[in-house]
């Protein structure tokens, strides 16, 4: 299921929520080059976060072979910025924007919650704890890992905390099928977590051969579900529409 709008209207101009999603289209199309030859190779190695690397769990030397002929070597001390980094890197077009997406569908209402400032430390925040849970798990990988995948697991947890019956419009893909549902948030949000848990799990057995950071989306998603109550401000949540139905927007 892929969202692309919710019933829940807000009262803030969702500022910092676009202004992440700029930054991160600008990180691919001007240092990614936007997937064109082997600069998203070559941004991946030197801005995504090697746990190994990090944590100098590998020798340095060790490297990872990202592209045929291409290498990322660890050779460099850790880079413990790169946490910060790796947030704006994406793999590919689709991985890029399937994350906005969500992003934009979620997180302008968490933003309206919470204020800019608030809205952008939260982010990072969970941005940061995804991290050291995906670097807890796979504390001696070599694999860069990139996306903003944690920190928006952050939003989403939130959100469903905050809004779970809001209503959430999706796509669904059945094969060559594709149809439009209308489910509470706590269903849409319910199962992308259950995917990411059951995933995860199926995942580590195989924890270095790549792929997708699971756990970086759970630690993202439980921290959003207990910070919300610490960077939502009471006099924001008070001004939201109250529904006939008793539960606010």
């Amino acid at each position: 299921m892929i969202p692309y709008r919710d019933e829940n209207p807000t009262t803030l101009t969702p500022a910092v929520t676009v202004g992440i999603i700029v930054l991160n289209v600008l990180a691919w199309l001007f240092i990614e080059g936007a997937g064109a030859g082997r600069a998203v190779d070559a941004a991946v190695c030197n801005y995504g976060l090697i746990p190994g690397e990090v944590l100098q769990r590998v020798p340095p030397g060790t490297g990872v072979e990202m592209a045929p002929g291409l290498f990322c070597t660890i050779d460099r001390g850790p880079q413990y910025w790169t946490v910060l980094t790796s947030m704006f890197m994406h793999g590919g077009w689709m991985h890029l924007i399937g994350n906005m997406v969500f992003f934009w569908v979620f997180g302008n209402n968490i933003e309206d919650a919470m204020g800019h400032v608030r809205f952008a430390v939260f982010y990072l925040v969970c941005g940061i704890a995804a991290a050291a849970v995906q670097i807890l798990v796979t504390p001696s990988s070599t694999v860069p890992m990139v996306g903003a995948s944690g920190a928006i697991g952050g939003v989403l947890g939130a959100y469903l905390l905050l809004y779970p019956r809001v209503r959430v419009h999706a796509f669904v893909f059945l094969l060559f099928y594709v149809t439009s549902v209308t489910i509470p948030a706590y269903i849409m949000l319910g199962y992308w977590i259950a995917l990411q848990v059951l995933s995860g799990v199926s995942w580590l057995g195989a924890r270095q051969a790549g792929g997708t950071a699971y756990f970086a989306h759970i630690g993202g998603f439980v921290a959003g579900l207990v910070l919300i109550r610490l960077f939502a401000r009471p006099e924001y949540l008070e001004r939201r529409v109250v529904l006939p139905g008793g539960y606010q927007l």
